[in-house]
């Protein structure tokens, strides 16, 4: 039987961490400042945007929330991020995604400063985090990375398998997987033979994006399996993409899902805020 990945203890630990830092950091007379916009009310967005909140608010950062109308224009958005953008007294800027039809998604995020884009979702800090300088990590995949040094698995020299090519999850997944001296292989939807390439797998990173997909017949005997997934069943309970009952019999190690990944995202996301001082 595996042993679970407690995400909720490991992101506690981190969040205590920050807590300490920028105690440190208000006592040198040097404040953190998040600006947090959404758009529109969409319900799943509004829980992410509170939680967030409420962490800015557990480590003792200031969390400015500009809360806009679903009609807002892209150009009344676009205006608000270069006017954060220009203050020195915001570190951070973070838009929830997702944003209305009408605003293009792409154009938002690129107008973000690359030094207060606490998502890491601009392309410079995606260049970064491939060519190896110093960026803003994407929260869910460096969560990963936290959940596995922080349990004491090795990633080094180690066959790791990430299955799904997003730019939120997959590609930077594969990048810090690398950067950790993994050996990494991207499987996605046009991948043949898939249970023959993530049985090879000693880490398993699954970002497929369908529910209770991969089973006991996917995953090696001894693996280590990440479940990014997260979607609700027809009882109204969360669940991953993972089969965890038949993979937990198989694995060595296996995040749970609620209580893995998730806690993981918003840890990283404060980690990425406290960071975004020094820039």
């Amino acid at each position: 039987m595996a042993q679970l990945i407690d995400g909720k203890k490991i992101s506690a630990e981190i969040k205590d961490e920050l807590k300490e830092k920028v105690a440190a950091l208000k006592a040198e007379g040097r404040e953190i400042t998040l600006a947090v916009i959404q758009v529109g009310n969409d319900k799943a967005s509004t829980v992410y945007v509170g939680n967030k909140k409420k962490a800015c608010e557990y480590i003792g950062v200031r969390s400015l929330a500009y809360e806009l109308p679903e009609e807002t224009t892209e150009e009344e958005l676009l205006n608000l991020v270069k006017e954060l953008n220009a203050r020195k007294d915001v570190n951070g800027i973070l838009v929830q995604l997702p944003l209305p039809a009408h605003i293009y998604e792409d154009r938002i995020l690129l107008a973000i400063d690359p030094d207060k884009d606490v998502d890491g979702f601009h392309p410079v800090n995606v260049g970064r985090l491939w060519i190896g300088e110093e960026g803003f990590l994407s929260c869910t995949p460096a969560g990963v990375i936290q959940l596995l040094k922080r349990t004491g698995i090795e990633i080094s020299g180690k066959n790791c398998v990430v299955i799904g090519r997003s730019n939120i999850v997959g590609k930077p997944m594969a990048a810090l997987l690398l950067r950790e001296n993994g050996t990494v292989t991207i499987c996605h939807s046009r991948t043949k033979n898939l249970a023959e390439v993530t049985k090879q797998a000693d880490i398993l990173v699954v970002a497929i994006g369908k529910p209770n997909y991969i089973t006991a017949d996917y995953v090696k005997e001894g693996a280590v399996v990440i479940d990014v997934g997260i979607h609700r069943n027809a009882d109204n309970k969360l669940t991953g993409d993972v089969d965890f009952e038949s993979v937990s019999e198989k694995a060595s190690y296996i995040t749970p899902v609620p209580g893995g990944v998730g806690p993981m995202t918003i840890a990283m996301l404060m980690c990425n805020v406290v960071r975004s001082v020094g820039k």
